[in-house]
């Protein structure tokens, strides 16, 4: 495991130590799981646009078979 420093206003650190305990979790484990969730949506964005890229090419051929299934 890894350790980081966080530099960060310390109005912003108290507001976080705040939702923190509101939520009964350490600070740690708060940003632990903001990091988390923003390497999830990270995660989803890259491969979307990875399929986007992969079908790019291939809309005519969609749009052709759509028109053969509509008869």
């Amino acid at each position: 495991m890894a350790a980081l420093t966080v530099r960060r206003p310390d109005d912003k650190h108290t507001r976080l130590k705040a939702l923190a305990k509101s939520w009964g979790t350490p600070l740690n484990r708060l940003i632990e799981e903001m990091t988390t969730l923003m390497l999830a949506e990270f995660d989803t964005e890259t491969r979307f646009r990875v399929l986007a890229s992969n079908g790019a090419d291939k809309a005519a051929r969609g749009m052709a078979l759509l028109k053969k299934a509509a008869g």
